[in-house]
């Protein structure tokens, strides 16, 4: 018979049932304890983190303000375009992913990796990280139709800077481009794609011109696809400028210009308001939104003509005859100076061993002259023997009251101060003492001294004012600012615009073709040697001459017609003389400004150029 066992045996051991029951409850129990600390205790923080998962922010770019001329044409405006960012939380393969792109846009991928890598640790995990600044409507509708397929890319829409008239404005606008880490760390509100001011006005009113982001915040799903949003700060557009420049007037000086290197400036004398202010050759402002290829940018800097450098702030010139009315003015504000004195001129003038030439040493000079004729004709020996007179002291301290020697504070960036030589400049700059004749050289506008074409503008205007030394102003709604006075008595104004009229009324003046009916004009030509010229470059007829070798031209002229009255000056870099070479585009200038009418430049052959502006401690020149 088969054994019974007992019920009693078969009952499992009671201890292990309380072990078994007390990890239940143990386990119960951590599960409460980690519910309570993630919904109640952390659950707010949990939350927050919940819902930025499901709801983003994203700056909203504020347009970038208007540029138009004084007459209202748009100079700069913005226009839409489309960059190719990647958001590296959404993406699941970063080197796949940009392999794809690299295909697609025929960008090499060495680039996109170096872009990626420069700008990964200055954009965060959820924010796109910009590989394509701007992409073309087939490369964009490529991405569109390949979106779901590739997570983690992202057309955003960005506004773009675009330049009406790119190379007429170059050098007043500047450019934007993509702001660097330095700029980003000057100005808080900036991130990592947006453009900024590099150069001219964008750059100077970079502040006023910006605007303030606004800010949008949408939901995404799981794959990162936006669904909805909405705008919780809209954007402030930037500041409108209105210039105090004159498009048309721009296109008609530029016109002249294309074949030359060269600047011309055109000031309201009352106002200080630049209508014009050209610098030619010029270069495309659009060609820097886009970004430049190390290739072009290669290019661009080491052309000859140096079309970046803005020449009527940048460049420095001997202001050759221009300059012998700063003389005059420094022999009448000294009293040192009798205008109806009459000096002979014989073509020339010897101090010790060496000779100076007057321009009409060839045909013996310009024989008895006084103030008048010596302005108005130009006479260099007149003003050897006033400078011998007035000495390096007093010229150079009448020449720095006149605005020479310093910047003119106009709203541009890199002006250049030129230099007004003393004895102690030339003592420093080149170890060696001031002789007697730096005194002749610079009496002529010659020799160490170097000017901008602003800055002689502005010396003009001051002449025909009534003295006042204003601040070139570009901007149509900016005020009148008097940076000085001319240390000379309304007397001595009035025979250095006398001077100024004669040069083109007179019968013997050298800026006669300035002569406009129902104008008061008044002028005065120049030219500024960039080398010494030998006995065998005299010999040589004008086109005979290298290019590098021939003088620059130069004329400073006033037109006034009641109460309008403008300061012009041109300056052509180896323009031979100041009457054919800078008097006809002033010419122009002049019947545009009070007849409307338009002067066609009649072209030449072209010359293959290189600029040089070398200063020379040579005579002067040829009118």
């Amino acid at each position: 018979m088969a054994h019974l066992s007992n019920q009693n045996e078969q009952q499992p051991p009671r201890h292990g049932l309380l072990l078994l029951q007390a990890l239940i409850l143990g386990l119960f129990c951590l599960f409460a304890l980690r519910l309570w600390y993630l919904q109640i205790h952390r659950g707010e923080v949990f939350s927050v983190l919940a819902r930025e998962n499901q709801l983003r922010q994203e700056a909203i770019f504020a347009p970038r303000g208007l540029i138009r001329d004084r007459n209202g044409k748009l100079l700069a405006v913005n226009e839409p375009a489309y960059a190719l960012g990647l958001v590296r939380e959404d993406c699941k393969d970063v080197d796949a992913t940009l392999e794809q792109v690299a295909d697609w846009t025929g960008e090499p991928l060495s680039a996109l990796k170096e872009t990626y890598s420069k700008k990964r640790r200055l954009v965060k995990p959820f924010e796109p990280l910009i590989l394509i600044p701007d992409l073309t409507f087939d490369q964009m509708a490529l991405f569109e139709a390949n979106k779901l397929e590739w997570p983690g890319l992202e057309i955003r829409i960005r506004p773009r800077r675009v330049y009406t008239h790119g190379k007429l404005m170059a050098h007043v606008l500047g450019y934007v481009a993509e702001a660097n880490e330095a700029e980003m760390e000057k100005i808080p509100s900036l991130a990592l794609g947006d453009d900024v001011g590099k150069l001219g006005l964008e750059l100077m009113l970079e502040e006023r011109l910006r605007g303030e982001k606004g800010l949008m915040q949408y939901e995404v799903d799981v794959n990162g696809r936006r669904l909805e949003g909405r705008v919780l700060k809209q954007p402030r557009a930037g500041y409108q400028a209105v210039l105090s420049i004159d498009l048309g007037l721009q296109e008609l000086i530029m016109d002249w210009l294309r074949d030359e290197a060269g600047s011309v400036v055109v000031m309201d004398a009352d106002t200080g308001q630049l209508l014009a202010i050209v610098s030619s050759p010029s270069f495309d402002s659009n060609a820097f939104t886009a970004g430049l290829s190390p290739e072009q940018w290669a290019k661009l800097r080491d052309d000859p003509m140096h079309p970046m450098q803005n020449r009527p702030i940048q460049s420095t010139y001997p202001p050759g005859s221009v300059f012998k009315h700063v003389v005059a003015g420094a022999g009448l504000a000294n009293g040192m100076l009798d205008p109806s004195e009459k000096v002979n001129c014989t073509g020339a003038t010897r101090l010790g061993s060496h000779t100076f030439r007057c321009w009409r040493w060839r045909w013996g000079g310009h024989g008895s002259t006084d103030l008048l004729k010596a302005l108005t004709e130009s006479c260099d020996v007149y003003f050897y023997k006033l400078g011998r007179r007035l000495g390096v002291d007093r010229i150079s301290e009448y020449a720095k009251a006149a605005g020479f020697g310093a910047r003119t504070g106009i709203q541009l960036p890199h002006e250049k101060p030129g230099i007004i030589p003393t004895r102690e400049w030339k003592l420093r700059a080149r170890g060696e003492r001031w002789q007697g004749g730096d005194d002749l050289n610079l009496s002529i506008g010659q020799g160490f001294t170097l000017v901008t074409p602003l800055q002689v503008a502005r010396f003009v205007s001051a002449v025909i004012n009534g003295g006042k030394l204003l601040k070139p102003e570009l901007l149509k709604d900016g005020r009148v600012t008097v940076q000085g006075l001319l240390p000379s008595r309304p007397e001595h104004l009035k025979r250095l615009k006398d001077a100024f009229v004669n040069t083109v009324d007179g019968a013997r003046g050298t800026a006669r073709r300035l002569r406009t009916k129902d104008v008061t004009v008044g002028g005065k030509t120049g030219t500024a040697q960039v080398v010494r010229l030998t006995d065998e470059l005299r010999k040589l007829k004008d086109h005979e001459i290298p290019y590098k070798y021939r003088d620059h031209a130069w004329m400073a002229a006033f037109a006034e017609q009641g109460d309008r009255r403008y300061a012009i000056v041109a300056m052509i870099e180896h323009g031979l003389h100041g009457s054919s070479g800078a008097g006809p585009v002033i010419k122009a200038v002049i019947e545009y400004l009070f007849h409307d009418k338009i002067l066609k430049k009649k072209r030449k052959k072209p010359i293959v150029k290189k600029v040089t502006n070398t200063a020379s401690n040579a005579s002067g020149g040829e009118e």
